[in-house]
């Protein structure tokens, strides 16, 4: 244990090894929480017969693991902050593998949905903590190349999930998917807990107090927005908008709770500062177009294009591996021209790509559709490698986990309002109440629409970015004019 990446190691040839290792459990612990989302997603049809249930009920164990994952990744992140990061992160995987374990064996639908819970928790703090750990470390000049490798792994966890899960289910029966996770989770398990640094403990006196009150005044806002984007498949009723409203208020309650507790969960001032505020708000409105390309994607491919099932999964896993393809190279890229530069880069490629692909398809086929999506899932590597790495870089040490999961939870929320959003204004623009039986005219017209909105809102976040880039360097000639002056000044 004494071998830890800690700073007073000899030299770079013996800190290398433990570099490497230290960042294959970062990795892996990347990896797990985002298969865990793709893989249980195509044996739902599978676990309606195995339990004898309805699809509203088996829809349960996506949406157990996505509400437990987006309710407490804020939370888990300020709690790694104040308890210790290896630590939470060590429980984390250690839950995630158990969890996993339980999931496999249970033996009814419910005790399943209640396991993906204790899973999705799992999840939450590996995705909280992991990014946290990279300024503890990497080299401050390699992080973009670290970013990039864990957005790889994100990719790779989210790509394989699907093909997985289709053999491990056809192969040795739905329970495998789940208990495949075990073996990966003890292997990550060992080269966290033998390879990450040790915590710093602080004296007693310094140790901040856990924001309890905030902490459940989130989880209650979050659940309800994340119920009212998802519950009802794309239709918005009376209880959506109950719960919307539920979420407005519990916002409104949070910043009141935050603004007087002594430690808050996540201090109000921290969104005074425009280059993290931008940085959230782009990651969501991005996380809200990837989410429209794997939306309407299926049902364009199925319905306008005629491809059978095979085929239409073999077109979507381009994008992921794209991803999965252009994360270690968007990382050594941003290292060396600049994170703030190739955010800018990153978003015109996600924009750019969305226009092409509101005509592309149409005229050229299944080729049309196969080269936008590189370009919006290149330019989606590039800018969350960059995004990523502009807000990690210079954190605070002691709030490098509540703003890892805020950074979390700005695209979990993107991915869940996108899901919602972006389906209904498919199923608008295709002017058909049931998209599953649209003609093929009417659902390329639909996709067509889908991504001009998807561009629209990609030149809304280059606004954002560039308004915040504007700020910073504002603010920073105003400061050097004032110490000019101040030092000019004859009484200075």
């Amino acid at each position: 244990m004494e071998c830890m990446l800690q700073p007073p190691l000899a030299g770079a040839t013996e800190r290398a090894p433990l570099l490497r290792w230290a960042l294959t459990g970062l990795a892996l612990s990347m990896l797990l929480p985002s298969l865990g989302i793709s893989i249980a997603n195509v044996a739902l049809p599978t676990l309606t017969q195995a339990f004898t249930a309805s699809f509203q009920e088996v829809q349960w164990i996506v949406l157990a693991y996505l509400l437990a994952l987006t309710t407490m990744i804020v939370s888990v992140g300020r709690l790694g902050d104040i308890a210790g990061r290896r630590r939470l992160l060590l429980a984390g995987i250690l839950l995630f593998t158990v969890a996993s374990v339980l999931c496999g064996v249970a033996p009814t639908l419910w005790t399943l949905i209640a396991a993906r819970a204790a899973q999705g928790l799992g999840a939450a703090m590996m995705m909280a903590l992991t990014m946290a750990f990279v300024g503890e470390t990497v080299p401050k000049e390699r992080t973009g190349s670290a970013m990039g490798l864990l957005g790889t792994m994100s990719a790779i966890g989210t790509a394989l999930g699907p093909s997985l899960g289709g053999v491990l289910i056809s192969g040795l029966g739905w329970r495998a998917i789940f208990l495949v996770c075990v073996p990966l989770g003890a292997v990550t398990l060992l080269l966290s807990r033998r390879h990450l640094p040790l915590d710093r403990r602080a004296p007693k006196a310094d140790r901040t107090r856990f924001d309890r009150a905030g902490t459940l005044v989130l989880a209650l806002t979050l659940a309800a927005y994340a119920l009212a984007m998802t519950l009802g498949r794309g239709s918005f009723g009376p209880l959506n908008a109950a719960l919307l409203l539920a979420a407005a208020l519990g916002a409104g309650l949070f910043v009141l709770v935050e603004a007087r507790t002594a430690s808050p969960l996540i201090r109000p001032a921290m969104f005074r500062d425009p280059a993290l505020s931008a940085s959230l708000a782009t990651s969501t409105l991005v996380s809200t177009v990837m989410m429209a390309t794997l939306v309407v994607g299926p049902f364009y491919l199925a319905r306008a294009l005629g491809l059978d099932a095979a085929l239409v999964g073999l077109v979507m896993s381009v994008g992921p591996v794209v991803t999965a393809l252009n994360g270690i190279p968007a990382g050594r890229v941003v290292d060396r021209l600049g994170a703030q530069r190739m955010t800018v880069v990153g978003l015109i490629g996600v924009a750019t790509g969305s226009l092409v692909m509101s005509a592309l398809p149409a005229t050229l086929g299944v080729g049309g559709y196969i080269a936008p999506i590189v370009v919006i899932t290149t330019g989606y590597a590039m800018f969350q490698t960059a995004n990523n790495t502009a807000v990690m870089t210079n954190v605070h040490p002691d709030q490098r986990g509540v703003i890892s999961g805020t950074l979390s939870l700005s695209r979990n929320l993107g991915l869940i309002t996108g899901a919602s959003a972006m389906g209904a204004v498919f199923a608008l623009a295709s002017a058909t109440t049931d998209i599953t039986t649209a003609r093929p005219e009417a659902v390329a017209v639909g996709m067509r629409i889908t991504f001009v909105v998807a561009a629209l809102l990609i030149v809304v976040a280059l606004a954002i970015a560039g308004g915040s880039r504007a700020l910073v360097a504002g603010s920073r000639a105003f400061v050097a004019g004032s110490r000019a002056l101040a030092r000019r000044s004859p009484g200075s």
